[in-house]
């Protein structure tokens, strides 16, 4: 799976252990979710597009916009 969400990462100068110190979940998993190794649950794509401020699609690779659709 395609993901955005180590480019959302790189942009706002994190490493994925200051992701998982702010967000709660784990360094080893934020790794293989920006790989497409696994897929994040929805509870958990939740909790990162409000860490990032972006829509569950932008992240997802469904829109080229990362603005929440309100």
């Amino acid at each position: 799976m395609k993901n955005n969400l180590k480019l959302l990462r790189k942009q706002k100068g994190y490493t994925q252990i200051a992701v998982q110190m702010k967000t709660g979940i784990e360094q080893a998993l934020l790794s293989k979710f920006e790989t497409g190794e696994r897929v994040p649950p929805t509870e958990t794509l939740i909790r990162l597009a409000e860490f990032y401020d972006v829509s569950i699609d932008y992240i997802l690779c469904r829109t080229d916009v990362p603005e929440i659709n309100r």
